[in-house]
């Protein structure tokens, strides 16, 4: 049990644009442990673990992204020193910063990160945690379509988006997972940890809970860069997205620019937080990706068509970029595209 107490006090943070549907799952599985396994094997039910709160900076009603009524159970400051806290994912653009309604929720998770809260975030909530500063020189993760941003915006934080979770800091008292869908591996990790891992393995049969092991590059749509003004990097982008497969695309899109490849590489990582070469590994590895997906090409072949003349080459890219062989994408996604047209 955290801190050695019976019950651990649990803050689910929400706000107008946090995700509805994670906040509730986390709540109800949590409420879950000690009551509903014993239910149904005719056991009485057990003291609860987890006591939870869905916190709201002023603790009123609010309409949701999606226009239903949400109440939460109180303010912030109407729930002290929490012994976890967790953060659901938010509803906007990754580009845009976070917004100034956040600014108390930041003053109150630093108070209750300094009064020895384990702190944890799903999805784009550890946009917050950066903003805050607790992301600093630790590792962390976050859905693939806000990692680059993070990164950049935050070049302290190391983010590993290839990662579902990930645990960090001093007693690893900060936790960061993937997408809005890797709620689940959070709350089986916090179960796990709080309560035991009987409990976790309890909770993942009862919501068919399973963790994605495979990581979350295989969903990322890798071209997903961060949005800038430079207007000459934007025209070596468009020009990089018909000519990726040339022998030499770097040095083409640098004599098109009028600037050396070093002076390039620099204002290109400025602007996109990636390098050149960077860029053009993952215009060519979504571009296989789609070819793995659609077509029934040999990964040789595939390999070829988007730029590779070594296909060792291609699958190693393919494998660091994506977190998984070629071969296994393939199938995954094939068997995706077979459940889809059997429910269809």
């Amino acid at each position: 049990m955290l801190n050695g107490k019976s019950t651990c006090r649990t803050a689910v943070l929400t706000m107008p644009c946090v995700g509805t549907s994670t906040a509730y799952c986390i709540l109800d599985a949590l409420a879950s442990v000690g009551r509903d396994w014993e239910l149904l094997h005719g056991s009485a039910p057990r003291p609860p673990v987890f006591d939870t709160a869905l916190l709201s900076c002023d603790g009123a009603p609010y309409r949701d992204i999606n226009g239903r009524c949400i109440t939460p159970d109180g303010s912030l400051d109407s729930f002290e020193k929490p012994d976890l806290v967790i953060i659901p994912d938010f509803h906007f653009a990754p580009g845009t910063g976070v917004p100034d309604e956040f600014a108390p929720m930041i003053t109150w998770l630093k108070k209750a990160r300094d009064d020895g809260a384990l702190i944890t975030s799903v999805c784009s909530g550890a946009y917050l945690l950066a903003e805050a500063g607790m992301l600093d020189g630790l590792d962390a993760t976050s859905h693939w379509s806000f990692c680059d941003v993070i990164a950049q915006r935050y070049p302290e934080v190391k983010m590993r988006r290839e990662r579902i979770l990930v645990p960090a800091g001093d007693g690893h008292r900060i936790v960061t997972a993937g997408g809005a869908s890797s709620w689940g591996d959070l709350v089986l990790y916090l179960i796990g940890r709080i309560a035991g891992a009987d409990e976790a393995r309890r909770i993942a049969k009862i919501y068919l809970l399973q963790p994605h092991t495979e990581g979350q590059l295989h969903y990322a749509s890798l071209t997903a860069g961060a949005q800038h003004d430079d207007g000459l990097v934007a025209d070596a982008q468009v020009w990089a997205a018909d000519n990726y497969a040339l022998p030499t695309p770097v040095a083409a899109m640098a004599a098109r620019s009028g600037l050396t490849e070093r002076s390039l590489l620099r204002r290109f990582r400025k602007a996109t937080g990636q390098t050149p070469v960077d860029y053009i590994q993952t215009l060519r590895i979504e571009e296989a990706k789609q070819m793995l997906e659609t077509t029934d090409l040999p990964i040789d072949e595939i390999a070829g068509e988007v730029g590779y003349t070594e296909t060792s080459s291609f699958r190693n890219a393919f494998r660091r970029y994506v977190g998984m062989p070629a071969s296994t994408y393939r199938k995954k996604r094939l068997l995706l595209t077979r459940v889809d047209s059997e429910n269809g």
